[in-house]
């Protein structure tokens, strides 16, 4: 079922929206001092690209750890971001789901694609993981368990 909505998912704005994340990563490469911004648009940009399966927790929910991206720094990070380029993608995203909802059969895609023009705000301080992993972080932070997940490269963001 998952492949399914990916799928459709990307012909319902996720070709689309994945492409912006990927040339406003390579904008923020190119200057350089974007360098950070660049690699969460990327893995954003995977995201965006096959959604379903996926959750988006904040990296101190999920490691119980807090770091530079979710603290002062990481808000100040998100405060650049959303001035430069996370409005334009979040409207971006509004848009898409605008036009999904207009059909019945669009509208989980809609609410995914308001679910990332909220990750478009302010990712900094996020990391995407499959559902699985986020639900036995939340299990195991809920009961005081603190966990060791080990947190594959392609997954991390910002970090």
């Amino acid at each position: 079922m998952r492949a399914i909505g990916n799928i459709l998912w990307f012909i319902f704005g996720g070709l689309l929206m994945g492409v912006c994340w990927i040339l406003t990563g390579l904008v923020a490469f190119v200057s350089v001092v974007g360098i950070p911004w660049a690699k969460a648009c990327f893995i954003i940009a995977q995201l965006s690209f096959l959604p379903f399966g996926k959750e988006v927790m904040c990296r101190q929910e999920f490691t119980r750890i807090g770091d530079i991206g979710t603290g002062v720094f990481g808000t100040l990070g998100n405060l650049v971001w959303f001035i430069f380029a996370g409005a334009w993608l979040a409207i971006g995203h509004i848009l898409c789901s605008l036009l999904c909802f207009i059909s019945v059969i669009g509208i989980p895609f809609g609410i995914q694609h308001l679910k990332l023009a909220g990750l478009a705000l302010f990712p900094i301080g996020k990391i995407v993981v499959d559902k699985a992993t986020a639900t036995a972080a939340r299990r195991a932070n809920g009961s005081g368990i603190t966990i060791s997940i080990p947190i594959p490269e392609k997954l991390q963001s910002n970090r």
